[in-house]
């Protein structure tokens, strides 16, 4: 009687370990909390970011359209992304500054500056932000987060080969404000349409973070283009949806504001995130030169 308990026992075991490796296998546990950055895998065509799920080509800008939720309501949202001809660098790695800006309503909820890299692989990497965010047309906050100080790693936005069935990947590791972003590559081959064209072949992405457990933002990716949309599954409390209006490259004399708008940004980011902005080097003009 006692030899059968122990077997029985002992299969139950079996059985537990196995439900919990697979759903450890399921929910990514065993992916890295953050991915090996190897300086030595860029070099000087690190702003050269022709990844073709994710090409970041300075003086290309995407204008996207949709509603979020806000107390139960729906509140139209705008979000203008644009590459700027400015570059910074960033532990040690030459980024392309990428500045972008987010409307509710009409109203200015947040803008952002963004720096990304390209590998000697061709996977495209986000080394940090610094964001502003307003209500009322008053700033409330600016959460910055800069790879190499204070303890942020950086992730990687894109892949130069995703496919579904790999595992989840950091987008980026920022402790200090909460930045804990991963992706997992979800479906390749599904046609997409959004207001600006229709896509073959498109590629669905699911974010997520620790802050916000069971809660999933979806975006699609077209080849060549970039992110063309943006959805939600799950328990996501702002229900965001974004479909892209106008995508297109902008003319040096609109390149010049947008340098001059990036700048000024900038300025203030060094006078507001003096312990983590004001680390770094100034951004400067590298591409478009006169």
């Amino acid at each position: 009687m006692k030899l059968k308990f122990l077997s029985v026992t002992l299969v139950v075991i079996v059985i537990v370990i196995v439900v919990v490796l697979q759903a450890m296998k399921k929910n990514n546990v065993s992916a890295p909390k953050f991915e090996d950055f190897d300086l030595n895998n860029f070099d000087e065509h690190s702003i050269n970011i022709n990844n073709e799920w994710s090409p970041l080509i300075p003086g290309t800008q995407w204008v996207y359209e949709g509603t979020t939720k806000e107390d139960g309501k729906e509140i139209a949202h705008r979000v203008v992304f644009t590459v700027t001809d400015l570059t910074k660098v960033i532990n040690g790695v030459s980024n392309v500054v990428a500045w972008d800006t987010d409307l509710a309503a009409d109203s200015l909820v947040e803008t952002e500056l963004a720096f990304y890299a390209q590998d000697k692989d061709g996977n495209v990497w986000h080394f940090g932000q610094y964001p502003e965010e307003y209500e009322e047309g008053k700033l409330v906050a600016a959460p910055a987060w800069i790879a190499g100080l204070e303890d942020a790693k950086a992730g990687i936005s894109m892949m130069r080969n995703p496919q579904p069935g790999t595992k989840s990947y950091s987008q980026g590791w920022g402790p200090r404000v909460n930045w804990t972003d991963r992706a997992k590559v979800v479906e390749v081959g599904k046609k997409n349409c959004v207001p600006f064209g229709c896509y073959e072949n498109t590629l669905t992405i699911e974010e997520t973070a620790q802050k916000e457990p069971g809660a999933f933002q979806l975006k699609y990716y077209a080849q060549n283009i970039g992110n063309i949309a943006v959805g939600w599954k799950g328990k996501d409390a702002t229900q965001e949806t974004l479909k892209l209006v106008d995508f297109k490259k902008l003319s040096l004399e609109d390149m010049d504001k947008v340098r001059t708008e990036a700048l000024e940004l900038e300025k203030r980011a060094y006078e507001i995130s003096k312990d983590v902005y004001g680390h770094t080097q100034p951004a400067k003009q590298t591409f478009n030169k006169p």
